[in-house]
């Protein structure tokens, strides 16, 4: 193993968005197992500090991989294609709409049987969303066009968290 290997490589998968995750999973375990600083306790202080930033550099691959938006936005910055969130909020017309009905649907939301009801919408759509962002990184290999997915995605995140609070809220 190299420090410097990208998280597909550390894992020993393809570089690819559609992954299985029960794979990714098992294959943190055995890496946590190889590199756990426990493992080199006899090693000298040396050897466990290696072994306490390969932990973390593990665990780090880790939360990427086993995320789908995570491990997208990371094939896109591996291909020079800058998700870059914060920055550059562009996103197509009809996603724009889309997240204007959602927060009006919300602001208008009286009971938890509209914000069950929204929620249960916008779930559809992320999962619709997330295997067209996998065709397109998998198979049509478009970067620009994927970060720019990607971009969409995060809000459809941030906005199903508001959704939960709410139910949270209405105690649903």
């Amino acid at each position: 193993m190299k420090l410097d290997s990208d998280d597909f490589e550390l894992f020993g998968l393809p570089r690819r968005c559609a992954q299985d995750r029960v794979q990714i999973d098992a294959r943190w375990k055995a890496l946590q197992a190889e590199v756990h600083p426990d493992r080199f306790a006899t090693e000298g202080a040396a050897a466990q500090r290696v072994a306490m930033q390969w932990a973390v550099r593990v665990n780090e691959a880790y939360a990427r991989l086993k995320d789908p938006l995570k491990r997208a936005a990371y094939l896109c910055e591996l291909q020079g294609a800058k998700v870059d969130a914060e920055n550059n909020t562009a996103m197509p017309a009809s996603f724009l709409i889309h997240q204007m009905a959602w927060r009006e649907a919300l602001d208008d939301a009286r009971d938890g049987a509209a914000v069950e009801s929204l929620n249960d919408e916008v779930l559809a759509f992320r999962r619709a969303a997330l295997a067209e962002l996998e065709s397109t990184l998998d198979e049509r290999r478009d970067w620009a066009a994927a970060a720019q997915q990607v971009r969409a995605l995060m809000f459809v995140e941030r906005f199903a968290h508001d959704l939960d609070r709410r139910l949270e809220a209405l105690g649903q």
